[in-house]
């Protein structure tokens, strides 16, 4: 590899790579939020207290039934495959002709969704029980304890897992360039098989994924840290129903006399 060719190749290529790059950007910040967004519904309902009995017992588990398919279905294959069954498949045995893009975020956001579905069902089971034994105390459902108390820890909790996951999905896009989506990898494909300069090309590639991915991840750490609250802030032990003490009351009566 030369120095001179990496210039180069960026030099007359710069365009290419960028729009590849916003591509790659896109569907992964769509598809994550998408994705998270079906993680969370997928997660809640996965959550709610099976009855003992009656129709809402079997419709849960039918449900219950759909969703595990769902979930194992696509954290068992990969995304390449998945890519592959959906955009040709849909084309051959269902005549419809999906948009390249549309088809893409579609891909990555069920496969989030799949991942966050999991993240987001561990969050719950990790809260307390005793916060949803006070919730149903005061009359409140499974829907809106989830959406009043749970869920508002649940999305703080699992804030590094979707971090984590919009990280994946930028580097996971480029298999997507197999029902030929323009994004970074098939855009540096095009350049290194026009140049024949394959290491150069795919090295400009590397450093861009990397910029990426590190800016991103520099961007959530700070969201976390803020969302962690002052590393000064300190809890101070005490009941909720605060007793003046002897010294706390001396103290008052002498500010009171001297303001006299």
């Amino acid at each position: 590899m030369t120095f001179e060719w990496v210039v180069k190749i960026v030099t007359e290529n710069w365009p290419m790579f960028i729009r590849g790059a916003g591509v790659t950007l896109y569907i992964s910040i769509i598809g994550t939020i998408l994705g998270s967004i079906i993680g969370l519904l997928v997660g809640v309902i996965r959550t709610i207290p099976m009855p003992e009995r009656g129709s809402k017992r079997v419709l849960l588990k039918v449900v219950n039934g759909i969703l595990s398919a769902y979930i194992e279905f696509f954290r068992g294959t990969p995304m390449i495959v998945q890519a592959m069954v959906i955009f040709y498949g849909s084309a051959l045995a269902l005549g419809v002709d999906m948009d390249r893009t549309a088809a893409a975020i579609f891909i990555v956001s069920i496969n989030t969704g799949a991942y966050m579905s999991e993240i987001v069902r561990g969050g719950i089971v990790s809260i307390d029980k005793g916060q949803f034994e006070a919730a149903q105390a005061i009359g409140m459902n499974h829907f809106q304890t989830m959406i009043y108390v749970v869920l508002p820890q649940v999305i703080r909790n699992i804030l590094p897992a979707t971090g984590n996951e919009f990280v994946i999905n930028i580097k996971d896009t480029s298999v997507l360039n197999v029902i030929s989506v323009s994004e970074l990898f098939f855009a540096t494909k095009t350049i290194a098989g026009n140049n024949f300069r394959y290491f150069e090309s795919f090295f400009v590639a590397c450093v861009l994924y990397f910029i990426m991915t590190f800016t991103v991840t520099r961007i959530l750490r700070y969201i976390e840290r803020k969302l962690e609250g002052p590393d000064t802030f300190m809890m101070v032990p005490g009941n909720q129903m605060q007793v003046e003490t002897a010294e706390d009351a001396l103290r008052r009566i002498d500010k009171y006399d001297g303001n006299k």
